[in-house]
């Protein structure tokens, strides 16, 4: 049975820029109210204010998941002001293009760690008792398809979505005796700012993906908001990459034979 959107309460993080911001939109047109969480208050104060211009209800927080006293707050001021959260997207991410031994150290490794998994799992720790005591709610985590196939110089963000889909499926289990939903969404390549701050590596630069490939953010902003209302375990976007990750996993070595050949071999000069 679908679920209603209307007078929800969504906590969107990572919500100024690409799906969050696109969800956000999609959700406002649902009828719920939606509270947009971020570093960039600039961009979440005007897209706020687009949504409510447009006749929908939407409210700006600071939140910077890599500090875990800014999702304290964050997520209290929530509770304090509407009551509760029905739906906590956890959509903050980023990702870095790169060698391992390029990477660095903080601003790379431990950045990327800090808000794809450590944001994720403390986010939602703080959000779930009250979840839990109402006995409803829905957690969405945006992980990745790298979450489901590993790709060469995507070692430190593929381990985080690996990461972010343990949680997720573990998190589901937990919680589902006590009414509520949990879901992981693992999309391919979008059309978003991610892959303008994922690094200059110069191999990046020759590296031409067809445009068909790649989805645009309304796509997936509107398959999440689909995800809502019709709670299920796992989206994968688009519908191709399922017999990709299934010949990854039937056949791994033959898929690590063909990119060592046709990639790491090639590019990899250390």
């Amino acid at each position: 049975m679908p679920q209603s959107l209307q007078n929800k309460v969504v906590l969107i993080t990572g919500a100024s820029s690409g799906f969050g911001a696109d969800t956000a939109r999609l959700f406002a047109k649902e009828g719920s109210i939606v509270v947009l969480a971020a570093r960039r208050m600039d961009r979440l104060t005007a897209l706020a204010e687009e949504i409510r211009l447009a006749g929908g209800q939407a409210f700006a927080v600071p939140l910077d998941v890599a500090e875990q006293p800014q999702i304290d707050d964050a997520v209290q001021t929530v509770l304090d002001t509407f009551g509760r959260i029905d739906i906590l997207l956890n959509n903050a991410g980023l990702g870095r293009l790169d060698w391992l031994e390029t990477l660095d150290p903080a601003a790379d490794i431990d950045m990327q760690i800090d808000v794809n998994l450590r944001g994720v799992l403390q986010v939602t720790r703080a959000v779930l008792p009250s979840m839990l005591a109402r006995r409803a709610g829905h957690i969405i985590n945006m992980s990745s398809v790298a979450g489901l196939i590993a790709a060469p110089m995507y070692s430190i963000y593929a381990a985080t979505k690996y990461g972010v889909r343990g949680f997720t499926d573990a998190l589901r289990r937990e919680v589902a005796p006590f009414g509520m939903h949990v879901s992981g969404i693992y999309p391919g390549p979008a059309t978003t700012e991610f892959g303008r701050q994922s690094g200059d590596n110069p191999l990046k630069r020759n590296i031409k993906v067809p445009r068909w490939i790649n989805m645009t953010s309304e796509y997936v902003a509107r398959r999440t908001v689909g995800l809502a209302r019709h709670p299920r375990r796992t989206l994968i976007l688009p519908w191709w990459f399922r017999p990709v990750i299934g010949f990854d996993m039937l056949f791994p070595g033959l898929v690590d034979w063909f990119l060592n050949a046709a990639f790491v071999k090639r590019f990899h000069h250390y």
